[in-house]
């Protein structure tokens, strides 16, 4: 007997805007189980945040009928929560009759690393999120609605934030250009796609095989259509599906890159890098030797050593706070290091897109932005058609006329990004870039950071963004100490267990070797070798004492299940072929990822206890 759902639209309808501007979507059935997990997928401006609030009942629609179960919680977490008239965040975080349990909320928000008490007005986006994160968790709701939960947060708040949603025994239906974040947690897909509404019962890991799908079949039912649909359908094909496969062909290439550079580091993998012939020495474009910045009497970056070359796809990582902004700022050479020197090639002309929006003006026009309202653009050093421009950056040509304020937040950053990268530069630095874009066009950046023929600075959070297009990764910690990876965030993250393991090893501890450290930008089989442990120089008690000596083999046999369970998928007709197959597969190796995930760190644990 099927168990009937928490919440249900049937002949779901909203009009956008007037009457007489059209549905926005019409004839929408949903249905959301009690543990459903939900990717909500759609284009800028598809109607997603709509729709999202029109599960949770803050908007009317124009047509159809809301069932909620009786006693059903529902919590929104807003992409841009509403923080005025909240003199500190805890204010914010306690306010209305739904307020959660203060102690709930304060419990979240020392796991966040967020002080509440700090003012709203002076907060950071960061400390905003975080804040309105510790309110919709501590609701304990039995259906959570998380639109782009990850912006503003970083790596370490992202890895709870998965870890808090795994343990989770509601239902959630998110939002979000996270694909790292969407893979790992989602089971089903909600696809909002002109105006109609596709759901599929496999996870984000299985959405871009069932998308291909979708529009081959449109392109082979493209006869029976009139001559704008077949146009429509023939950009869409073009523009998702072969796109795709162009990329795949670049991320060959990047990979390649990586191996070149991996080369030119130093075995340790810090930032030392060979000079081998005078070809290196011509093609950098910004060196940095021995660099220092301190603020006060805390060094931000310490003994920073790095030749960047021309063509170098850099990515910069750590947490918030930890001097990802001043590392910017040092290499391109907005700050003066305290002890070091940075030596920028003359030549040198940078183009900085970040999230201010000045040049978004509600009231200018699409033509005014990109093309001064002309009809054509230079595109570094190309004049090109501003309708034939706009499409390359996915949006409809005759969208030329309309004013700023009617698009939607991703598609100001797509429009943002085809302004910026039409002039002429050799070195492009983006800050948090992937805020407020859909897949899409994560794809569509994507491709043109590999056809950029100068020097890229990329700082993000987004992890499957920087494995596609760094070749370099510099983390940092906060320490001051900046590592240099080839590679992108797996790679980096690797190289941390790899050091990790080696520390260990050099004070006693049973050593963790990872296969493939510096290579490929996937994510990478672990092998885990361990010796029998050391005598305890402290005493464990009983469970502690077996788990330190049996998870070296517990370890080891997850490291096969995952490569077993790779290698079943990597068979590129699985998902055609048998497709909950392939979703048993895909859930299996994220559930062994996770398992094995905190069995290395239980046993770290527990050896640093051992080692007293």
């Amino acid at each position: 007997m099927a168990v009937a759902p928490i919440l249900s639209w049937e002949g779901l309808g909203l009009i956008q805007g007037q009457a007489s501007t059209g549905w926005l979507f019409q004839g929408i059935d949903l249905a959301i189980g009690a543990r459903d997990r939900v990717a909500l997928i759609g284009r800028n401006g598809a109607g997603k945040s709509t729709l999202l609030r029109l599960i949770a009942g803050t908007v009317e629609a124009d047509r159809g009928r809301r069932a909620v179960q009786p006693g059903t919680k529902i919590v929104t977490l807003e992409q841009d929560p509403f923080f005025t008239g909240y003199e500190t965040l805890m204010d914010f975080a306690l306010h209305g009759a739904d307020a959660p349990p203060r102690h709930e909320v304060e419990a979240i928000a020392d796991q966040l690393g967020i002080d509440l008490s700090r003012v709203s007005e002076k907060a950071s986006g960061g400390e905003r999120r975080r804040a309105a994160i510790a309110r919709a968790l501590a609701q304990e709701p039995d259906l959570l609605l998380l639109d782009e939960p990850t912006n503003h947060l970083d790596l370490a708040a992202i890895d709870w934030l998965e870890s808090w949603l795994q343990r989770y025994n509601g239902a959630f239906v998110v939002i979000s250009h996270d694909r790292t974040f969407l893979t790992r947690l989602t089971r089903a897909t909600l696809w909002l796609d002109r105006g109609s509404l596709r759901r599929k019962d496999v996870g984000f890991g299985g959405y871009e095989a069932w998308e291909d799908q979708v529009f081959a079949e449109e392109a082979r039912n493209a006869d029976r259509l009139d001559a704008k649909l077949k146009i429509e359908a023939h950009w869409l094909e073009r523009g998702v599906t072969a796109r795709r496969k162009r990329n795949q062909g670049r991320l060959e290439k990047l990979y390649q890159m990586r191996a070149q550079r991996a080369a030119m580091l130093n075995p340790t993998g810090v930032a030392k890098i060979k000079l081998g012939s005078d070809d290196v020495k011509t093609k950098a474009v910004i060196v940095a030797d021995k660099v220092t910045k301190r603020f006060g009497n805390r060094a931000i970056i310490k003994d920073f050593t790095l030749r960047i070359q021309r063509g170098d796809r850099i990515g910069v990582v750590g947490a918030n706070g930890a001097g990802k902004t001043t590392l910017l700022k040092l290499l391109t050479g907005e700050l003066d290091p305290d002890e070091g020197t940075i030596t920028l090639a003359r030549t040198l002309s940078g183009v900085m897109i970040d999230q201010q929006r000045s040049l978004m003006a509600p009231n200018r026009t699409v033509r005014e932005v990109l093309a001064e309202g002309g009809d054509w653009i230079d595109v570094r050093g190309v004049r090109k058609h501003i309708q034939g421009y706009l499409k390359d950056f996915l949006f409809d040509p005759g969208l030329v006329e309309a004013k700023i304020g009617t698009l939607s937040g991703g598609e100001r950053s797509r429009l943002l990004l085809a302004r910026e990268f039409a002039r002429l530069s050799n070195l492009l630095v983006l800050d948090e870039p992937t805020n407020d874009l859909d897949l899409e066009t994560l794809d569509l950046l994507q491709e043109v950071i590999a056809d950029y023929e100068g020097t890229v600075l990329i700082v993000s959070h987004d992890r499957d963004f920087l494995d596609r297009t760094v070749t370099v990764t510099l983390g940092l910690d906060g320490s001051g100490k900046v590592d240099v990876v080839a590679g992108g965030y797996a790679d980096w993250q690797a190289q941390r267990k790899v050091d990790a393991a080696a520390k260990a090893a050099r004070v006693g501890k049973a050593p963790l070797s990872l296969a493939g450290a510096a290579g490929g930008g996937q994510r990478q089989s672990t092998t885990f070798v361990a010796p029998p442990p050391p005598p305890a120089r402290v005493k464990l008690s009983y469970k502690d004492q077996r788990d330190y000596e049996i998870l070296p083999e517990r370890i080891e046999a997850l490291t096969a299940e995952m490569v077993m369970t790779e290698a079943a998928l990597a068979d590129g007709a699985l998902y055609t072929r048998d497709p909950k197959r392939f979703a048993a597969l895909t859930a299996a190796l994220e559930k062994a990822r996770a398992e094995k995930d905190a069995a290395e760190e239980r046993w770290l644990d527990l050896a640093e206890q051992v080692e007293g």
